[in-house]
């Protein structure tokens, strides 16, 4: 079934933006990508990207999810979904053995009934079944998002602190007895009870973190909220992107700001993190690029955030001709800049030594067009939330390597996950 399109113009693109969200928060599956306002990397295709309610759609555990991935996304339509950590049990030879709080699947992915694109003034719908001027008429009748006024909540880690410096110790270890080189170490804090507005944390989220990847994502119960900055794999035509981040630092006030961004692009820690996971992505991207095409357009590029600035390297090159777009992400995934090097090693480690399932943190989250071109985010600084059973769930990490202080990598971890602690009213119980 073809699509119907229309252009619309509107006068306020910030109160289309609420009325938007409050209306596509009455479907059952949903995706918004928002890039917040945010151009670091340069002018983004669209300020919003919306899809709501499900044509189609597929929801598979590790095993033979991206061959069906594969076939779904064969039929030329738009596909929004997520690609959880734990399909790396299907990308090689491992297995996951801790327990997951939320209940995302390994792989959703949906086609949307209406299609919804923002782009300054200008709003593009397409829809399967109803008019796409109906829609349009239905949306800006709406009111704005109310402010959100969260209720208490506590957030508690599920590893002690004593036991993360312990463990980052041991894979200190692992790096001097020369098992790894950098290892991506992650812990989850949760809280419960939690009644979540997740529109109205999205909202107020965007708001205070302005990431150029945002996610909002509902299927069914469970929904991701993610105000990542970080780009996994993106294809348009032949040509590919990778950006990963590796290297973090907090911002400051005044001249305080320069000098903590200086610090960051001159730290010989985080460049020897970057510069590994660098490597690493070029080595996935061998896979499926021509011969000679990789190339690291930008090595150690320090960009702001609100909170924090980030060392990111971006990587390019040309897809091979036969190349299937959906293998060439299973060739790259999970991501390097989530597991550490040796790619394989690294993740029998992490599930060693972390003591939760990831699921959809350090995924990705994504969409196909009609083109086969796509797009994937790294589910980062993002808040997974099960309206069912109450469960928040917040997980933050950082590479080890040899130069890795265990007090500061667990400072660096309440770093990243402070904007969402902020945004949820939570208060931290440490242990």
């Amino acid at each position: 079934m073809d699509r119907i399109r229309e252009v619309f113009t509107c006068e306020d693109p910030v109160l289309f933006r609420q009325q938007l969200l409050q209306w596509i928060s009455a479907f059952d599956v949903y995706a918004v990508l928002d890039s917040c306002g945010n151009d670091v990397y340069g002018p983004p295709a669209f300020d919003m990207l919306c899809g709501a309610g499900m044509a189609s759609a597929i929801s598979l555990e590790a095993g033979d999810a991206f061959q069906a991935l594969e076939s779904f996304a064969a039929t030329g339509d738009w596909f929004f979904g997520h690609l959880n950590y734990d399909l790396k049990n299907e990308t090689e030879s491992l297995s996951s053995s801790h327990p997951d709080s939320i209940g995302f699947p390994d792989l959703f992915f949906f086609r949307p009934t209406i299609l919804i694109r923002l782009q300054g003034h200008e709003i593009s719908i397409e829809s399967l079944t109803a008019s796409p001027k109906q829609i349009m008429d239905t949306i800006v009748c709406l009111e704005p998002l109310s402010s959100y006024q969260p209720g208490a909540m506590q957030m508690h880690p599920v590893m002690p602190r004593s036991a993360y410096l312990n463990k980052v110790e041991a894979i200190r270890r692992h790096i001097i007895n020369g098992d790894v080189y950098e290892l991506n170490f992650c812990q989850e804090f949760l809280g419960k009870n939690a009644r979540l507005e997740p529109v109205k944390v999205f909202d107020a989220l965007c708001a205070a973190d302005k990431a150029p990847m945002s996610v909002l994502h509902r299927n069914g119960d469970r929904y991701l909220i993610s105000a990542s900055p970080e780009r996994f794999l993106m294809k348009q035509g032949n040509r590919l992107l990778s950006m990963p981040i590796k290297g973090t630092i907090r911002r400051g006030a005044g001249a305080d700001d320069e000098e903590l961004k200086e610090q960051l692009r001159q730290s010989i820690k985080d460049r020897a993190e970057n510069v590994m996971i660098t490597d690493l992505v070029r080595n996935d991207l061998t896979r499926f690029a021509k011969t000679g095409s990789i190339r690291v357009d930008e090595l150690f590029g320090v960009y702001p955030f609100a909170r924090v600035f980030q060392m990111i390297s971006t990587i390019s090159a040309e897809l091979q001709d036969d190349a299937v777009p959906v293998k060439t992400i299973r060739q790259a995934f999970p991501m390097g800049s989530m597991t550490g090097a040796p790619k394989v090693k690294a993740m029998e480690l992490i599930d060693r030594y972390e003591v939760s399932r990831r699921g959809l943190y350090s995924g990705a989250f994504g969409y196909f067009t009609p083109d086969a071109d796509f797009d994937f985010n790294v589910v980062i600084r993002s808040v997974l939330y099960n309206q069912r059973s109450g469960v928040v769930s917040v997980q933050a990490g950082g590479a080890i390597v040899y130069d890795s202080d265990p007090v500061q990598e667990y400072e660096e971890c309440l770093l990243k996950a402070s904007s969402l602690f902020d945004v949820l009213r939570a208060e931290l119980i440490q242990q």
